[in-house]
């Protein structure tokens, strides 16, 4: 064998080398994102001051189980939940909805199977209690271009103790709402900007378990979006330093 034919040999079994690699590593990636760990980017201000426009989360696939939502596509494979595990009251869940099985959105879970939940003067109810919530510093909310907003900031205690923040103005129909019961094998889900959320309240309405991707656990990346995809230079004070590897409430 020449010389050239050695480099060509050798040549094909490098290039041969590097498909199998990237072959490899798009799988190891595929089942990471199917049955672990599946990224997450926050589009709306539905879940301020929890998540906010820019955020980049993990959502955790094996928490709940799986449902055929948990794989790319939603491939009509089998019914139901394999493994499941119930959620709690207070999770933060990534779900398809209902509407169309194929659209994400991330919401708080306050109802479970069977519960009556209703907002009353701003308050949510569940199963006739008022659920614990306290007047805390305003949210403030500042814009690129340098205005700030103030919004009224809530603590807001679940019965099981699950404590997070909410926005709330009082000024928004849905701060008082019919009672809603939850049918079984189905949760009720609001954003925790409550005057601002496309929630079980309003077109979403119950979610099946079924279509829940996971629970939302960690940020691992945030940018206030100040800085484009090419304008590296802006990019460190885009980023909200502050706000990477903090788990999620």
């Amino acid at each position: 064998m020449s010389f050239t034919d050695r480099v060509r040999s050798l040549g094909s079994q490098s290039n041969s080398e590097i498909v199998r690699t990237v072959g490899v590593a798009l799988l190891i990636a595929l089942v990471i994102r199917a049955f672990f760990f599946q990224p997450f980017n926050i589009p709306s201000g539905s879940m301020k001051p929890t998540l906010l426009i820019g955020d980049y989360l993990f959502v955790s696939k094996f928490s709940y189980g799986y449902s055929k939502h948990s794989l790319p596509f939603s491939p009509d494979l089998f019914s139901g939940r394999i493994m499941g595990s119930e959620p709690a009251r207070g999770d933060v869940v990534v779900f398809k909805t209902p509407q169309d099985n194929r659209t994400d959105f991330i919401k708080r879970l306050v109802g479970l199977p069977g519960d009556k939940i209703q907002v009353r003067n701003s308050v949510l109810h569940i199963n006739g209690t008022p659920v614990k919530r306290e007047r805390i510093e305003d949210f403030i909310e500042r814009f690129p271009n340098g205005n700030v907003r103030r919004i009224p900031q809530y603590r807001e205690t679940m019965p099981n103790g699950v404590s997070y923040n909410t926005l709330d103005d009082g000024l928004m129909p849905v701060d008082n709402t019919q009672e809603f019961r939850v049918p079984i094998n189905h949760y009720f889900m609001m954003g925790d900007n409550r005057d601002h959320s496309n929630d079980s309240r309003l077109d979403v309405g119950y979610v099946p378990f079924e279509n829940f991707v996971g629970r939302a656990d960690v940020i691992f990346f945030s940018t206030d979006q100040s800085a484009g995809l090419l304008e590296f230079w802006k990019w460190p004070s885009a980023t909200r330093w502050g706000r990477i590897f903090d788990l999620i409430d």
